[in-house]
């Protein structure tokens, strides 16, 4: 006996119900396809523990990149999750690119900005991160504040970067010592010596030796905070995919992947 329109119709219902029901069960018998689960579509930072308060030392005649590369891919994170930005300098007075030493500006130029703190060094914010350039900086001879500075807030960062020749500045406040670190291979026979318990390692575009970060020469830190993102943060490696692709930037993986210590003949070291 066919069943009654009304009884086909309950029957056609239950169906669909029961189909519904087994594709939230089981997307594959569905015929959809579970999401993969890949390291590459997230980092491996813990969300709770991912570094907050990033500063960025200015010491007079710093490079300007050195500063604006990291900061750059900071600043895209920070639409991402919350982040706090700390420009740290010895007074809230602008701060000069150009050198001091005339020597170093021979054609008296005026082609260096100037930029604007939001703390000093006295104010002492709370920090997780700080990030220290070079430049013409770490040849100063006056570094004085700086570096006491960095002694003083090493101990209680999560983590210290240094972009090019900044580990320069770094190593003379003597807290890299015993660490593994790179600088700029251009640069390398006048930065090393000033860090002589520093291991040196070459070639590297960047390391990573515990809470020490380090990069070679000014674009290298643009790498480094890519990784450093990847590393430390909640999906991570989408986030670093995202915001590489918005500011067209091939982002260089491999630490190794380091040509210049070659051109500059920087022997292999650590």
């Amino acid at each position: 006996m066919m069943p009654t329109l009304p009884g086909v119709k309950h029957l056609a219902k239950g169906l669909t119900v029961l189909l519904a029901s087994l594709s939230l069960a089981n997307p594959v018998t569905a015929g959809a396809l579970p999401p993969r689960s890949d390291s590459k579509s997230c980092g491996n930072g813990n969300e709770a523990d991912s570094p907050r308060r990033i500063g960025f030392l200015l010491p007079r005649a710093f490079d300007i990149i050195d500063i604006f590369g990291p900061l750059e891919v900071f600043q895209a994170l920070s639409r991402k999750t919350h982040l706090d930005m700390f420009l740290l300098a010895r007074t809230l007075e602008p701060v000069k690119t150009e050198p001091a030493s005339a020597s170093m500006n021979q054609f008296n130029s005026s082609f260096y900005p100037t930029f604007n703190p939001t703390h000093t060094f006295a104010d002492n914010p709370p920090l997780d991160v700080l990030v220290i350039p070079g430049g013409a900086a770490a040849r100063s001879p006056d570094l004085g504040p700086e570096i006491e500075y960095i002694k003083k807030v090493f101990p209680s960062l999560k983590y210290f970067i240094t972009i090019c020749t900044g580990a320069g500045i770094a190593a003379q406040s003597g807290v890299l010592d015993g660490h593994r670190a790179t600088t700029n291979k251009a640069a390398w026979n006048t930065m090393t010596p000033m860090g002589p318990k520093v291991k040196w390692v070459s070639p590297a575009r960047w390391v990573e030796d515990g809470k020490v970060w380090s990069s070679s020469g000014v674009t290298a830190g643009i790498d480094l905070a890519f990784e450093f993102v990847r590393q430390k943060y909640e999906n991570g490696s989408a986030i670093v995919e995202s915001v590489s692709g918005s500011i067209e930037h091939t982002v260089i993986t491999d630490w190794r992947d380091d040509p210049w210590a070659a051109k500059f003949n920087v022997p292999v070291t650590n």
